[in-house]
């Protein structure tokens, strides 16, 4: 069992989702790929660039708020997937199942924050509550 940044769940699931976004948009034609894709790739890899450096903060308020970042760059791969099925650059086959991985993330990120948020108030001492 993996230990450790690896072995959170979300960290996993933001790992595979931009592995899965850069195949698909390394096909790409070169403008589509250097605008959108650019966009998508780095929104993804965004992810969990920023589950990975929360995770490294000695503070759960710092660590809660580099998986804000994370949610939010997961907002922004929506909004890329999107935009990538509207402008054809993707099927729509295919944009389901990246935008389902995304979903699948959603809540799991979101469980994660919730945690780092009650752990926070239980490390503060009772008069600062």
């Amino acid at each position: 069992m993996a230990e450790g940044l690896m072995g959170l769940r979300i960290y996993q699931l933001a790992e595979a989702l931009a592995d899965e976004v850069w195949q698909e948009v390394i096909t790409w034609k070169p403008f589509p790929r250097d605008t959108v894709g650019r966009q998508l790739v780095e929104a993804a890899d965004s992810i969990g660039g920023n589950i990975a450096e929360g995770y490294g903060r000695y503070y759960f308020k710092e660590n809660r708020q580099f998986q804000l970042y994370a949610r939010g760059s997961l907002h922004e791969t929506r909004h890329w997937l999107r935009r990538a099925r509207v402008r054809k650059l993707m099927t729509d086959v295919r944009c389901k199942e990246l935008t389902a991985k995304v979903e699948e993330l959603a809540p799991q990120l979101n469980a994660y924050i919730k945690t780092l948020e009650r752990r926070s108030r239980e490390r503060k001492p009772k008069e600062q509550q």
